[in-house]
Formats: C-alpha cells, sequence, structure tokens
C-alpha cells in the first residue's frame, strides 16, 4: 500500500494517474492533510476538488485533521520567508509527519506526496524532509519525479480536460500576502460580508459552482470573463449625527470617503442628495421594487437579498446596469435632515468562472 498525501487536484490527479502506472501492484490511499490552507473556504473548496478526482480514479480517500491553529504555531517566527524557504521546510515537515503517521496506521509501506509534482516546490527539500520522517514511522518514503519529459506540461493538460479547480496561490496566509503584495492585487480572498451574502468570484461563489458541478450528470463546461468586481469595506450613515441602520448596494461609489449631503428632491418616493449623485430609498419602497416583505431594517441586513438582485434592483433605479451612483435604503427618510455618509470599497478588475450546461 502506498499512502499519498494530496495537497490538491491539480498536482494529484496528474500524481496519482502515474503511480497508478508506474506501481500497478501497490493499492494507492489519499490522505488531504493541509493545515496550512487559509482561509477555511480555501481549504474546503480545495478538499471538494479532490474528493471528486479520488472518484474518478477509484482511490479511496482519507481526510486529516484542519489544525491551522497548531500549524501556525509551527510555522510561527518565519511568517516572511520565501516561498521555498524555511517556512515551506517547517510546513513539509509538519504535513509529512502527520502524513507518516497516518501511513503507519492504514499498514502502507510506501508514503509519498503529490508536493513532489508540484512546480513551485523543490523535490530535493521534499525529499530530504520526506526520507527523515517516514523512516521515524517505519516506513519508506517514495520521491518520485514525473514533471521530467514534459510532465508538467501534460499535468496543466489533464487538469484543463478534467476541469480541475486551478486555485492560484499555494494555500497558507503568508505565502498568500506576499503573493497579492508583489502583484498588486486586491486580496480579496480573506474578505467576506457579515451578511453572508455571496459575492462575485468570492470563495464562497466558487464553492457554490464546484458543488453545483460536483452534483450534475450532464455536459457542462466552465468558462472564464473579466468583469468589473466590488467590494465594500466600509459603510456607514449618519442623521444629525446619529448613525442609522443603512444598507449600500453593491457598486456604490463616491470621490470622498466622506460626503455630507441634505435631500434635495424627490421623485417617485426616490430621494436625491445634493451631493456625488446618491439616492435614497425608503424601505417600503425597496420592498416595492423588488417585490420582498421586509419588516424593518434589521430583519434586511441579516437577510439580505442576492447579488443580481442588488444589480437588477439598480438598474430599476438608475436605468443602467453600469450604473456607479450610491444608493442606500433606509428605514424611513427626513427630507429635512442632515447626512453624512462615510465610505471606503474597492473597484477592481477581476476574472470570475461561470458553469455553462451544454445541450
Amino acid at each position: 500500500m502506498i499512502l499519498v498525501h494530496i495537497c490538491c487536484s491539480v498536482d494529484s490527479h496528474f500524481f496519482l494517474q502515474k503511480l497508478q502506472i508506474a506501481y500497478p501492484k501497490e493499492e494507492l490511499v489519499g490522505f488531504f492533510y493541509d493545515p496550512n490552507i487559509h482561509p477555511y473556504s480555501e481549504y474546503y473548496l480545495r478538499l471538494l476538488d479532490v474528493k471528486r478526482s479520488c472518484e474518478i480514479l477509484g482511490i479511496e480517500l482519507y481526510e486529516g485533521e484542519y489544525d491551522f491553529i497548531k500549524w501556525l504555531e509551527v510555522v510561527k517566527g518565519y511568517e516572511d520567508e520565501p516561498e521555498k524557504g524555511k517556512r515551506c521546510s517547517i510546513c513539509f515537515d509538519r504535513r509529512l509527519e502527520v502524513s507518516a503517521k497516518k501511513a503507519k496506521e492504514l499498514g502502507a509501506f510506501y508514503l509519498t506526496t503529490t508536493l513532489l509534482t508540484s512546480p513551485k516546490k523543490s523535490i530535493s527539500q521534499l525529499q530530504k524532509s520526506g526520507e527523515s520522517i517516514a523512516r521515524q514511522e517505519g516506513v519508506e518514503f517514495l520521491t518520485v519525479d514525473f514533471r521530467v519529459g514534459g510532465g508538467t506540461q501534460e499535468q496543466f493538460k489533464i487538469a484543463k480536460e478534467e476541469r480541475l479547480y486551478h486555485q492560484n496561490y499555494c494555500g497558507c496566509i503568508y505565502a498568500l500576502s506576499h503573493q497579492r503584495e508583489e502583484q498588486k492585487k486586491f486580496l480579496d480572498e480573506l474578505i467576506s460580508p457579515i451578511n453572508k451574502q455571496i459575492l462575485p468570484n468570492s470563495l464562497e461563489n466558487r464553492i457554490e459552482l464546484y458543488e453545483k458541478r460536483y452534483k450534475i450528470n450532464k455536459p457542462y463546461e466552465i468558462v472564464r470573463e473579466n468583469f468589473l468586481n466590488y467590494r465594500l469595506l466600509r459603510g456607514v450613515l449618519k442623521e444629525d449625527k446619529e448613525v442609522i441602520p443603512s444598507y449600500i448596494l453593491q457598486y456604490s461609489t463616491t470621490k470622498r470617503k466622506s460626503v455630507k449631503f441634505k435631500i434635495e428632491r424627490n421623485i417617485q418616493d426616490i430621494y436625491f442628495a445634493n451631493r456625488e449623485n446618491i439616492k435614497l430609498l425608503s424601505l417600503a419602497k425597496f420592498n416595492q421594487l423588488i417585490n420582498k416583505n421586509y419588516k424593518n431594517m434589521k430583519e434586511f441586513l441579516y437577510n439580505p437579498i442576492t447579488f443580481d438582485e442588488e444589480v437588477n434592483l439598480r438598474n430599476k433605479i438608475d436605468k443602467n446596469f453600469y450604473s456607479l451612483n450610491t444608493i442606500i435604503i433606509l428605514q424611513n427618510i427626513h427630507q429635512m435632515a442632515k447626512y453624512e455618509l462615510f465610505i471606503e470599497y474597492k473597484l477592481y478588475e477581476d476574472v470570475k468562472e461561470n458553469l455553462i450546461f451544454l445541450g
């Protein structure tokens, strides 16, 4: 028996296929142990795709504990290490140590890891760590190099054909932060709205897509599209200097982070501010436009509409899907009040995946 530590489906699907050919008489068992992956939603997404991959290949899969706090303790002091540096060595040691114990528990004679096929990992580094740790548990570490002879190109070709989830960072929070900093790219993987609304290209959005793909039994394609994404980082509205419950629609933008305004006019119960093209509407008007029956702002804030419903609402109000005007929903609107909006957001180019059913 060979216990295979698995890091992700892009590496494991190719790696396991090659092992099946190279060791036809050995039973292969998968072990997904990756407490380094952060946040948990990214961990779950990778696990979901690994499960699907192992089912396709007929390989039993075990899941290790997601002991993220323990992992943080293990790599403490090495947060700023570069890729393939000391932190990675410690991380490999931790994951292979637990994998070796699992191999011994299951009675496996061999241990190996799909990290060996990742072009971002050092084979010699993994071999040194793997052999030392496996020896302590009385198992043998297999160092196999399937990258040679065009292996890496074949790996990505297979990943594309099998429509595997292709993550865009190694896994840990430190690698993610360093990579996004170098790319000068917004780190939206660590942002989730407190009302649990699923936003475009969020990890929750990807989980929704891949869970749906996992369950379907008909032809499909996963296609990518470029789009303009948005994240509201902070939104507070004051009425006569008192903070009041409010909801700011997606894609609301202003020139300044703080805007003081008054109500200038009312057209069909849509209230227009005297600055920044801000519009306000009452909860009653909102219910009418979107055919809902929220009784108060608290109920609405904890049970939000979908992102698509927000976009459609914006189009009803501004008659323009591409509007970036700030639109705010309040319980009631007082035309003589003095308002002040504090808002921070990120508007950025992004790429998302869509599931397209064929036939």
